[in-house]
């Protein structure tokens, strides 16, 4: 059984195409700035489901998708439940079902290589290259992250790197500039996401009861979203803000 905290169908932010978004429960990171803070606990509010409802749920918008769509699996991490993944996975293939795993990219073992094996496309959310700064941002290290970057890559399993814009917190030219340097030659790296900002999840906290530590922060401005995009087009080829 796979824990599943929502779903979204006909998403266009998580992958190419129209896709169904199958968020999971449970999460490693503890980012500042979740959107999503009910997701974490693996053993909050979830329903616990049968992979083939997923499959069947996938199979019946498949029409839809076209030739870019498929399915995506984010979260949470879904790599928490990486295990579990891998026969709907396997499932989704033999379909011809196109599949993105929306990853942190903490989490390594042999199941998770395996997912990723499977994958079609990983969408990894790099939250920052600094490693002090990253502990501050998500209380966790991003050691692994970068680790899982560099599989990707000697792998050859495409990958989009996707960066969530928090002013004061990742917004820093220095550490952008570090990153691009890092993942600049990187082959496998298609696509780069500015991800902005946002405070959409905001009442989430206070309905948990439990404090929004960025409170104080702005969400951006244009000006500071076209500054980071000309920043990151120094480095990559294809750059959006998503």
């Amino acid at each position: 059984m796979i824990r599943v905290h929502s779903y979204e169908s006909m998403g266009t932010f998580d992958g190419p195409g129209l896709r169904l978004v199958v968020f999971l429960q449970g999460c490693n990171f503890r980012c500042l700035y979740c959107a999503n803070p009910d997701t974490i606990d693996p053993k909050g509010e979830s329903k616990e489901t049968a992979p083939e409802d997923i499959l069947q749920m996938a199979l019946n918008q498949k029409p839809f998708f076209g030739k870019k769509g498929g399915v995506t699996f984010s979260g949470g991490e879904p790599t928490f439940q990486a295990k579990e993944l891998i026969p709907l996975c396997r499932h989704l293939k033999e379909c011809g079902i196109h599949i993105c795993i929306d990853t942190n990219g903490s989490i390594w073992n042999d199941d998770v290589k395996e997912l990723f094996t499977l994958a079609d496309l990983i969408l990894l959310d790099v939250k920052q290259f600094n490693p002090e700064r990253h502990k501050v941002l998500t209380e966790r290290s991003n050691e692994q992250t970068l680790r899982t970057a560099e599989w990707l890559e000697s792998n050859g399993k495409p990958f989009w790197l996707r960066y969530v814009l928090v002013p004061g917190y990742s917004a820093i030219e220095e550490d952008i500039r570090a990153l691009g340097t890092h993942f600049g030659s990187y082959k496998m790296l298609q696509r780069v996401e500015i991800l902005p900002y946002h405070t959409l999840g905001v009442h989430k906290y206070a309905a948990m009861g439990q404090e929004y530590k960025l409170a104080g922060v702005r969400e951006n401005s244009p000006e500071q979203l076209d500054e980071a995009k000309a920043l990151f087009d120094e480095y990559f080829p294809t750059v959006y803000v998503n």
